[in-house]
């Protein structure tokens, strides 16, 4: 009884020292997730910025143009029209990277610029899923409209928590599926006729994310 005494404290210390271990690997394991997203992102869009400067377009504009093509996406997804939808989705997620792209290459960043891309990618990614809303409320399909609202307010939870923690300065990017795999696999969804089955990878995975994040900031801030 004596020995067990005298050894709590130090499988305490141990129990934490593993506890420690065990949160770092898990914040670093979501930190190179992102730094690999980051570096695709890279890869895609920086063979472009030269001609794109070369235009003289601003970053502005491609984010508006963008936002463009997804409210089209939106209408070709309200008539049934899915696959030209997800083309669309597509082209309207390509121009969600290259403004903030054109933004660091030409060296236009502003805070301001920041606010309206992310406020831009709400509205985009929230037309594009009221599209699918009119196309299958009339045909009363109560799963996919429920399905479509469960994955609209989890989308906006990612975007939400990930603005929330900049604002107390803590970095928060990691996570399964940000803005840019919701959008590829609602696409592959759509091109292949399969929007049951999407919406519930992307309801899963969603509130994967959501956790990941609220997860790895607790361990950053080390409060749970």
């Amino acid at each position: 009884m004596v020995i067990s005494h005298c050894l709590k404290p130090e499988q305490r210390e141990k129990e934490i020292a593993l506890s420690l271990r065990s949160s770092q690997w898990h914040v670093r394991k979501m930190a190179n997730l992102a730094q690999l997203r980051k570096n695709l992102g890279l890869q895609i869009t920086t063979p472009i910025m030269s001609v794109l400067r070369k235009s003289g377009l601003k970053p502005d504009t491609l984010t508006f143009t963008g936002l463009g093509i997804s409210i089209t996406a939106a209408y070709f997804l309200a008539v049934g029209h899915f696959l030209t939808g997800g083309v669309l989705i597509l082209v309207s997620g390509l121009f969600d990277l290259l403004d903030g792209a054109l933004a660091r290459f030409t060296r236009q960043t502003t805070k301001f610029g920041a606010i309206l891309d992310s406020t831009v990618d709400r509205i985009s990614e929230a037309a594009v899923l009221c599209g699918l809303l009119i196309w299958y409320i009339p045909k009363a399909s109560t799963l996919e409209i429920v399905l479509i609202f469960a994955v609209l307010i989890g989308s906006f939870l990612v975007s939400y928590i990930r603005a929330r923690a900049e604002g107390l300065g803590l970095e928060c990017q990691v996570g399964l599926f940000t803005r840019a795999e919701r959008v590829i696999v609602l696409a592959i969804g759509l091109f292949v006729g399969q929007v049951l089955i999407v919406l519930w990878i992307l309801l899963v995975f969603v509130y994967v994310t959501v956790v990941q994040r609220i997860v790895y900031l607790g361990k950053q801030t080390g409060e749970k």
